[in-house]
């Protein structure tokens, strides 16, 4: 019998695809899939030939969130609460929201609990027209505990993140590009070219300078105006000495397109 692996991934001109691979049971995130995309988010953060990340699903959904038979099988023991895989979880959500490059997720279906959580994570989100939302925490009984209640209020506001998480409402394709909770919505049958075709752009510019970027706009809610200002100017003197800011000086001299390579 052979065992088909939780995740599955390729990189091919430029851009890390990777596909949550669990669809027996709709993409749920057990312990061992957490550690294994942990760790190749570390590998892909550190290879030169990766300059954008695009996490998607197979099958119907895109992540039913944590898997509740192993969360059932831990209670069982009487271990649910000392299993790891909050903490697992915390760490693979914060690797993925600090990764230096562009991250998109592609999202193919449901996105339920840690599964929504994990596009809430990614620096874009694309959804095909049948993607669904879902906080899931609070039928359970049980409050969010993988990121939503931070990012949600900073990305839809207050009410609509109250609304979704209070009422566990489930939400369209349409609805989340209403609120803002997707930057776009596009037919199922498009969705990975329409994903390709945005991590190409990703991929083809300054990625040097989008790490930059990330990186002020992850740590500027911590700042006051004029230290962000002051980061600013800190991040762009490393820019402008990095190889894609002397490439994009020549570019615009020469009149020619930028070629950049990430440094």
């Amino acid at each position: 019998m052979t065992t088909q692996p939780s995740l599955l991934s390729q990189v091919e001109a430029g851009v890390a695809w990777i596909t949550l691979n669990r669809t027996a049971q709709r993409n749920a995130l057990d312990i061992p899939t957490l550690k294994n995309l942990h760790a190749l988010l570390d590998e892909f953060n550190a290879d030169p030939a990766v300059r954008v990340v695009v996490l998607t699903g197979s099958g119907r959904s895109f992540c039913a969130g944590a898997d509740l038979a192993e969360w059932a099988e831990a209670e069982a023991r009487g271990d649910l609460e000392t299993s790891g895989w909050t903490e697992t979880a915390h760490a693979l959500m914060s690797r993925l929201y600090s990764l230096e490059k562009p991250t998109i997720a592609a999202i193919n279906g449901t996105a339920v609990g840690a599964g929504m959580d994990l596009t809430l994570c990614c620096d874009l989100r694309l959804a095909a027209q049948s993607a669904r939302f879902k906080a899931g925490y609070t039928s359970m009984a049980y409050s969010p505990d993988a990121g939503a209640s931070w990012h949600l209020p900073r990305l839809i506001g207050t009410e609509q993140a109250k609304r979704l998480l209070f009422l566990d409402e489930l939400w369209g394709a349409d609805r989340a590009l209403a609120t803002g909770l997707v930057g776009e919505v596009c037919a199922d049958e498009q969705l990975l070219d329409v994903a390709g075709e945005l991590a190409t752009r990703l991929a083809n510019g300054p990625t040097f300078a989008f790490a930059q970027t990330k990186k002020l706009m992850r740590e500027g809610a911590q700042r006051d105006l004029p230290q962000q200002l002051q980061a600013e100017l800190a991040a762009g003197l490393l820019c402008g000495r990095s190889e894609d800011g002397a490439e994009a000086l020549r570019a615009s001299v020469e009149k020619r397109p930028a070629r950049f390579v990430g440094k």
